[in-house]
């Protein structure tokens, strides 16, 4: 069966983790990824070992299904390289800073003069303006974005999120504007520039603190359970913020992550008034309506914890789920890379590695009916040198040897 993007040629010139994230999932929709690394290799084959000498889950967890050559674009003969290589692909991704491919010589301009039809998809942390040149990491740009000032509690600092919202979230919009300028290609039969921003990428995630921020201007988040409101868009812990509330209630026996994050919906309040044996609370005026419990939202779900800390999270979740109330349990990274179901569907998935063994790693969140996902591993450095330089570029062995030798790969 053929995959969504068979016969896409992507040159993959990322590194750590906002790039690479991007090119797999095109690798994974069936894109020949070809990640070009210099000769030491992406800085991540390294970074956070647990193994020596070995490449690293972090770098490992990034890069499957992809192929990897070596090339020294400082030279001239790896600039010709890069040349031929540019124009045989049919999308170019970068996460250098600003002006880097610009200073190998490889402007937007001598991009499209070699390959017309070229998409060059390019990550930054920021967009044109005073931050332009600030050095961008995951944490960052979710402090910069809108994130970390709404993340935590009320009386404590601002928080990062465990989600890589920075990185991998700005490379999910980098495959959505590569994608929509490839479908645009086969109307116009041009290429274009993609620029996705980590910043405004995290800033698109946090919209609806945006939309908060400006009905405070109307007066207090009735939804939130905050007691005071300044003029700005407060940390509320656990709270949804949306037009159902929710928070995380505790469950026996009190581990790290014996919780439950519980939706009361309107339908829902009767039963759990049933559940945590207060149903008087159903008819009460003070508790039957969401008008009537929206100002007093700390003290219903402190109702519902003196019941389900009680119980263990699974029955909780069990007993809720039997009345459709929305609910859903905290799960530890233990406890997701163990699940059966997120196995059986192909989300956490087992991969051999020559010098690693077998890894856990994240499968393919896109399914399509059409176009299946292997997952494989990642490839070691330069391991696809010869396949590329010589079969398909056609560079006689002896002039790849004399290349490794002067340091050009």
């Amino acid at each position: 069966m053929t995959k969504a993007l068979e016969g896409v040629r992507v040159l993959d010139m990322t590194h750590v983790q906002s790039g690479p994230s991007a090119t797999q999932i095109l690798a994974w929709l069936g894109a020949d990824v070809v990640k070009l690394e210099a000769p030491s290799g992406d800085i991540t084959r390294k970074q956070l070992r647990d193994l020596p000498d070995v490449d690293s889950l972090y770098f490992t967890m990034l890069n499957g299904n992809k192929r990897s050559i070596t090339l020294n674009t400082k030279t001239e003969a790896g600039k010709k390289l890069l040349t031929e290589l540019i124009r045989r692909s049919d999308v170019m991704v970068e996460n250098f800073g600003p002006g880097a491919v610009d200073r190998m010589g490889f402007t937007w301009e001598r991009i499209q003069e070699i390959n017309p039809k070229i998409v060059y998809a390019s990550i930054k942390g920021f967009g044109d303006g005073p931050y332009t040149n600030f050095k961008a990491y995951e944490v960052v740009a979710q402090a910069m974005g809108g994130s970390m000032a709404t993340t935590g509690f009320e009386d404590g600092p601002p928080l990062a999120t465990g989600a890589q919202i920075g990185d991998s979230g700005t490379g999910m919009h980098a495959v959505a504007g590569i994608l929509a300028a490839l479908y645009q290609r086969t109307h116009t039969g041009r290429g274009q520039r993609v620029n996705v921003a980590m910043q405004h990428a995290v800033l698109n995630l946090c919209r609806v603190k945006l939309r908060d921020q400006q009905r405070l201007t109307h007066g207090p988040l009735n939804e939130y359970p905050n007691e005071d409101f300044g003029d700005q868009v407060p940390r509320s812990g656990n709270a949804s913020g949306g037009g159902q509330p929710g928070w995380a209630v505790k469950c026996a026996p009190g581990g790290p992550n014996d919780y439950v994050y519980v939706i009361v919906q309107p339908v829902g309040w009767k039963p759990i008034t049933d559940l945590i044996g207060r149903p008087e609370l159903a008819e009460d005026p003070e508790w039957a309506t969401p008008e009537a419990r929206l100002p007093k939202l700390s003290k219903m779900f402190q109702l519902i914890e003196e019941w389900s800390s009680t119980l263990p999270k699974w029955e909780v979740l069990e007993k809720l789920n039997g009345h459709n109330i929305p609910c859903g349990p905290i799960l530890s990274t233990k406890e997701i890379i163990e699940d059966p179901s997120l196995k059986a569907n192909e989300i956490v998935v087992e991969v051999d590695h020559p010098e690693r063994g077998t890894y856990v790693t994240v499968g393919s969140p896109l399914k399509l009916s059409d176009s299946p996902v292997d997952v494989t591993r990642s490839p070691l450095l330069g391991e696809h040198n010869h396949d590329i330089y010589v079969q398909e570029l056609g560079l006689d062995p002896d002039e790849l040897a004399d290349l490794r030798t002067n340091g050009v790969i």
